[in-house]
Formats: C-alpha cells, sequence, structure tokens
C-alpha cells in the first residue's frame, strides 16, 4: 500500500527552542518572514505559492529553525489518502496497533506539518485539512472516535505551483479559503547569484552568468516548456562546475537537459549557452 514520502525534521528542544542547529540558509525577498511568524503566533495555516525550485521549502526549514518546532514534511502525490496522512490500523506480532501519520503526528507534538505540492493529493484527502484550518482547529480521527485539537504551537503549511500545476489540478476555493498565502518568486539576479554561490562554494562570475541564462529561460513564450530554470538547478549547475566541468557542460546538464525531451526545443535552449555562459573551465 503506497505510503508518503514523510521527513520529520527535530529542530527543538522542548524548554530551549533551536538546538544547536545552524538556520537552513535562507535569504528573504520581502515580508515572507514577518507573514509567517504572525500567522503561527495567530494560529492561522499558511498556503505557499510559486514556482517549482524558488525556495519554498528552504523558507518553511528556516522558519522552524526560527520557531523553535519540529518540522514534518510530507511529499504530496496522486496515491495519497486520508489514512496516509491522519494514521491506519497496522497487524504487529499479532495484534492490532493504531499507527499516527505525519498529520495526526503533527497535531499531537505540537509540529509544522508541511504539506509539499498539495494539489497533487486528491481531493477527497485534502479535505481532511479543513476542520484544521479553519476556527476550530480540529482533526477528527473516525477510526479512532476521537478529535483532536490542535495546540497553539501547531501549524499546517501547504504549498504548490499555480502556474504549472492549475492546466490540470487547483487548490479548491474551500481550502484555498482558509489560509494566508503568500507567493513567491525568483529573486532578483543580484540576490539570486548570492544565494547560488553561497548555496555551491562556486565563483561570483559563474554564479552570476547562470543567473543570466536563467533569466533569458524565464523569457521564453514557446510551446513545451512547462518549467522554467529554478534557483535549485542553477545551485546544481554551479557545484558541477566547482568539481570541475567547464560552466557550459555543468549547465548543460543540470539546467538545459532536464527541461525538455524535445530535440528541436533542446537545441533552442542549448543555443542560449553561447550567448549568456563564458567557457570557464571550474567554478
Amino acid at each position: 500500500m503506497p505510503t508518503p514520502h514523510v521527513v520529520t525534521e527535530d529542530t527543538t528542544d522542548a524548554s530551549a527552542g533551536p538546538v544547536g542547529r545552524v538556520r537552513p540558509f535562507y535569504r528573504a525577498v520581502g515580508n515572507e518572514e514577518r507573514v509567517f511568524a504572525a500567522a503561527f503566533t495567530e494560529q492561522l495555516p499558511v498556503l505557499l505559492k510559486g514556482p517549482t525550485g524558488c525556495g519554498k521549502t528552504r523558507f518553511v526549514e528556516a522558519m522552524a529553525h526560527d520557531l523553535g518546532r519540529p518540522l514534518i514534511t510530507v511529499a504530496c502525490h496522486d496515491d495519497l489518502t486520508t489514512a496516509d496522512l491522519v494514521g491506519r490500523f497496522l497487524l504487529r506480532a499479532g495484534e492490532t496497533e493504531w499507527v499516527d501519520g505525519p498529520l495526526t503526528r503533527a497535531v499531537r507534538e505540537g509540529a509544522i506539518c508541511y504539506l509539499d505540492e498539495v494539489v497533487e493529493a486528491r481531493q477527497d484527502t485534502t479535505v481532511v485539512l479543513h476542520p484544521l484550518a479553519d476556527h476550530r482547529r480540529t482533526l477528527p480521527i473516525e477510526r479512532l472516535g476521537e478529535t483532536l485539537v490542535a495546540g497553539p504551537e501547531f501549524c499546517l503549511v501547504v504549498s504548490y505551483n499555480p502556474g504549472y500545476q492549475s492546466v490540470l489540478k487547483d487548490l479548491k476555493d474551500s481550502t484555498r479559503q482558509r489560509m494566508v498565502a503568500i507567493e513567491f518568486d525568483y529573486p532578483e539576479a543580484d540576490l539570486e547569484a548570492s544565494i547560488v554561490q553561497h548555496e555551491s562554494g562556486a565563483d561570483a562570475r559563474s554564479a552570476t552568468d547562470l543567473v543570466r541564462l536563467a533569466q533569458a529561460i524565464r523569457r521564453l513564450e514557446v510551446p513545451g516548456l512547462r518549467e522554467v530554470s529554478s534557483t535549485r538547478v542553477l545551485v546544481a549547475a554551479a557545484r558541477l562546475a566547482k568539481a570541475g566541468l567547464s560552466l557550459r557542460e555543468a549547465a548543460e546538464a543540470a539546467v538545459i537537459a532536464p527541461l525538455t525531451d524535445d530535440l528541436a526545443l533542446g537545441a533552442s535552449l542549448r543555443r542560449l549557452l553561447d550567448l549568456y555562459l563564458a567557457d570557464q573551465p571550474h567554478g
């Protein structure tokens, strides 16, 4: 039976706040940190909207650190069921035992529960979020005949990419309107270059050239190009260059090739390498 991909990150000691961990690297673009902190204080759920690889997940990790809360992340997918989130009975050593799902664990533990790419889950699954996302802040567990009431330290956070997913899927209005929305986009060029340089350890020139390439790709309006180059893939390219590939080789492998399997479109994208990348031997 399919199970959700769940990552639990303990960022706290119950009494001492963040425990000796370095804050996950995140540089604010606007007021997103203040909006998130205010929503957490007022016990409001948060919706993060933005393109793939623009920093939404890293932002949540940084905020969990700042707020001193554990973070439980669920990668949503088509087969995700309500039981995957809430829990189920399992047979262990000949006995039936209830096992909490990640959403239930987050409510019990006062954690931040982050549902990444929430619209990938079926709409009948996301309905379970509704009583948690409004004034009730409750999670009914029908199989146990129990209703959990979320404490003040629990926070529900969901994310999705409206530009890509609205073609086939979208977040239900009844879910969306329960949440405080924070919009993300790729950073301005100078900031994005500094992020790429910091995350990869590459030199400033390589980072700047990669960002210029990405901006050119993002400006394209061509059929068949469903995604554009994210900050995340620029970091990957910069790391390849730092490891010894030429910047062109690194960008072709990490930036261009993953975008499309169409030969003509791929050739057009590769021509941008000649325009925007200096042939540096390494980062």
